[in-house]
Formats: C-alpha cells, sequence, structure tokens
C-alpha cells in the first residue's frame, strides 16, 4: 500500500543496513545540533540493533550535544542481561558516545505501576520532540512494549492521552514493563522501523493491510499520517 508517510529501504544483507542507517542517524543528530543546539534519539532493546549500534557509536557526532533515551524498558535490575539499559550502555554508549546524556527508564519503583509517572517526568529532559525514534517489531506485532491482547495496550494507543509512560504486563512476554505511549512514540520528527528477517517482513507486509492495531500494534505507527516512518529491512 503506497504511502508518502512511510518509506521502505531494503538492503542485501544486515551489514549494509546497519551501515547506511548509521549514517542516516548521524545526519540526523547533526542536523538537530545545527538547527536546535542538541539532539534527542529513542531505541529499542532486543538483539536487532546491536549490530547498528556497534556502527553509530563510531560516527563523528556531538555526542556532549546528544540526548538518548529508550522506547520501553524490561522491569529488571539494569545489570541484568534482560535490560535495555544495559544493552545500550554496552553497546551505543561506549568510547565517544558515552559523553551523551543518557534517561534510563528503569528507576527505584517496586513495580512499573509505581515507576510509570516517575518516568514521564524524567522524559521533559529529553528534547521535544524526539529527532528521530528508532522502533523494532516482534513476530507478534508488538512496537516498544505495545503487545497485542495486553491489558494496558488501549490506554497505551490512546490518541487523545498525553505523551508519556505505561505499566505493562503482557501475558506472552517476559518481565513487567514500562513503555511509551503512542503519544510520545509520535512526538517526534521521524520514526525508523528497523526490521530483520523475512519473518518479520511478512508481518510488516500483514501490518501494512487493512486491519486494527489491536491486531497488530505496530499499525498505530504504519497508520497515523503525522510522522514520516522510514522501514529499514535487510533478510
Amino acid at each position: 500500500m503506497p504511502s508518502r508517510w512511510v518509506h521502505e529501504h531494503r538492503f542485501p544483507d544486515r551489514e549494509a543496513l546497519a551501515a547506511a542507517l548509521a549514517g542516516e542517524l548521524k545526519v540526523d543528530l547533526e542536523e538537530a545540533i545545527a538547527a536546535r543546539g542538541q539532539a534527542s534519539l529513542v531505541v529499542s532493546g532486543g538483539k536487532t540493533p546491536a549490530r547498528l549500534f556497534a556502527k553509530l557509536r563510531d560516527e563523528k557526532i556531538d555526542w556532549t550535544r546528544s540526548w538518548v533515551t529508550l522506547a520501553d524498558e524490561r522491569w529488571v535490575e539494569t545489570t541484568s542481561e534482560d535490560s535495555n539499559e544495559r544493552l545500550v550502555r554496552e553497546t551505543l554508549l561506549t568510547g565517544p558516545a558515552a559523553a551523551a546524556h543518557f534517561v534510563g527508564l528503569k528507576n527505584p519503583a517496586p513495580t512499573p505501576e509505581a515507576g510509570a509517572d516517575w518516568v514521564s517526568r524524567a522524559l521533559t529532559r529529553v528534547p521535544h520532540p524526539f529527532d528521530v525514534v528508532l522502533l523494532g517489531m516482534g513476530g507478534d506485532g508488538h512496537t516498544a512494549s505495545l503487545f497485542p491482547g495486553s491489558m494496558a495496550l488501549a490506554r497505551g494507543l490512546d490518541p487523545a492521552a498525553p505523551p508519556g509512560c505505561i505499566a505493562v504486563n503482557a501475558l506472552v512476554a517476559p518481565h513487567a514493563r514500562v513503555s511509551l505511549n503512542l503519544a510520545a512514540l509520535l512526538d517526534s520528527r521521524r520514526i525508523v522501523l528497523h526490521i530483520e528477517g523475512d519473518e518479520k517482513w511478512g508481518v510488516y507486509q500483514r501490518a501494512r493491510a487493512a486491519g486494527t492495531p489491536a491486531e497488530l500494534p505496530v499499525r498505530a505507527i504504519l497508520q497515523q499520517k503525522e510522522v514520516p516512518v522510514d522501514v529499514y529491512w535487510a533478510p
């Protein structure tokens, strides 16, 4: 389904994708710094972006004027192997990129329900609108931690909700979580959906077809007409 809001970029392999996307993000951040004196980047966890992060951290960017935060986080200690913050700190925020201002989502609250408001307040420190939101997608069509079947999904996708963070307890996913809601994800100048593998390409094609975000939450990103979306894919 052609759309002036969604642009697809397909690459022969994941290495080529990571190199091209790292260069694109470098330009985005540099242009933001030149125009507004600072830049903001929202990233996702999981296995997919690790190769990209390893390339992006080597780009010559004024990291001292760059802000980095997360689209979602598992409610685990930041030392846990399941922590998105740990992944970002170990694969992106090293070397010169360690100078970036990082705002994590995990906080001392005992539960994500208790910590969600803290996260919403912390995110106000990050320059808005976000310059780039980098999202992934699961095989079930979730993005960030907006999972199909989750009791929190309706709140997360509510178009009338103010930008912020919600607590998520998805039956199909390990760990309770916090996630930026749709309004927060769309409080951005550009969204990049980074997916890899034939299975996810098939899910993406289903999400482009008519249907509801309740079935495939990534549809909420692909169907909106507020923020341009670039889809980067490699087999």
